[in-house]
């Protein structure tokens, strides 16, 4: 409890730290940001009227307190296009893109750990350089265009899955099918890192002396990898999970607009297109938040995986 406790404290230095950044990153850019939103055809007065709206025409500093004191109260502000509250606009859809990447997470760990604990029992055997051509492909596809290629092959062609996401009243079966081609899509990539990390990590463990003891008792080699080999290489495996979140949340931005689901990843392509400032700053708020959070599920998960680390 205490180790938990530390750590959750520990990270709320990083999340004010991504507030700041995202506060001064928002204002301190090059231009106007009521010309920007606006047009450069608004009038003086129409200008004025939006810098006193979003509080632009106070000091930085009191800005900056007002900014700090809304996210206190849960306020993310209030979107200019729909004037709805900003945290209702991405609680609305968050349901979405978490499922999202709950689904990928379970594709890519399905896919990647096996293939990785095979290829490091037969390794530089034909499984080996299999597994390591299909983390170099996954590694190297970006996701709009491995996106793309899916949709083209099992939506497209062998109408499989629907072309268009499903909507939010839909049944569990069509929610299953809306889903499943976005998390395999994302789930590919994510497998290609989990399956290195866990072909690496469980290599550098086979050499060890417990795993030697292990064989000479007569226990097979495949019962060595599952019941000891891979039980003391979890914790890059877990590193490479809680650092690729940050990354499955910005693809899961490009997925869900290839793959038209409703989701975080078109309300930030809607508040770029209609130049919506704060329901823009609100997301990146929310995404800097859910990004610290994996990183200190991360650390929890190491302590439960080894109670040594609580101690340390």
């Amino acid at each position: 409890m205490q180790y938990a406790l530390k750590r959750i404290l520990l990270g709320l230095p990083t999340l004010l730290a991504m507030f700041t950044a995202i506060f001064v990153i928002i204002r301190v850019v090059p231009g106007d940001a009521a010309a920007v939103i606006l047009g450069d055809q608004a009038s003086s007065a129409a200008l004025d009227a939006l810098r006193l709206e979003l509080g632009l025409d106070r000091p930085l500093s009191q800005q900056y307190l007002g900014f700090l004191g809304g996210l206190l109260h849960g306020d993310l502000g209030t979107s200019l296009v729909t004037k709805r509250p900003v945290l209702e606009e991405a609680l609305r859809v968050l349901p979405n893109t978490l499922e999202l990447a709950a689904a990928s997470i379970l594709v890519g760990l399905a896919l990647g750990l096996p293939l990785g604990i095979y290829a490091a029992i037969h390794r530089n055997a034909w499984p080996d350089y299999v597994g390591r051509l299909f983390s170099l492909i996954g590694l190297s596809l970006p996701a709009f265009v491995s996106g793309i290629l899916l949709l083209l092959a099992f939506a497209i062609q062998l109408r499989w899955f629907p072309v268009i996401g499903t909507s939010a009243n839909a049944g569990p079966w069509d929610r299953f099918l809306g889903v499943a081609l976005p998390a395999l899509n994302l789930g590919i990539i994510m497998s290609a890192y989990v399956a290195r990390v866990t072909r690496s990590s469980m290599l550098a463990t086979l050499g060890e002396d417990f795993v030697r003891t292990a064989r000479a008792k007569g226990i097979g080699p495949t019962a060595v990898a599952l019941r000891h080999v891979l039980a003391n290489s979890l914790l890059p495996i877990i590193t490479v999970v809680g650092l690729y979140f940050g990354t499955l949340i910005g693809n899961a931005v490009l997925t869900e607009i290839v793959f038209n689901r409703p989701g975080l990843g078109r309300l930030i392509l809607g508040a770029l297109n209609t130049r919506d400032y704060t329901l823009l700053q609100g997301l990146m708020i929310i995404f800097a938040s859910f990004v610290v959070l994996a990183n200190v599920f991360t650390d929890l998960a190491y302590a439960a995986v080894d109670p040594r680390i609580r101690n340390a």
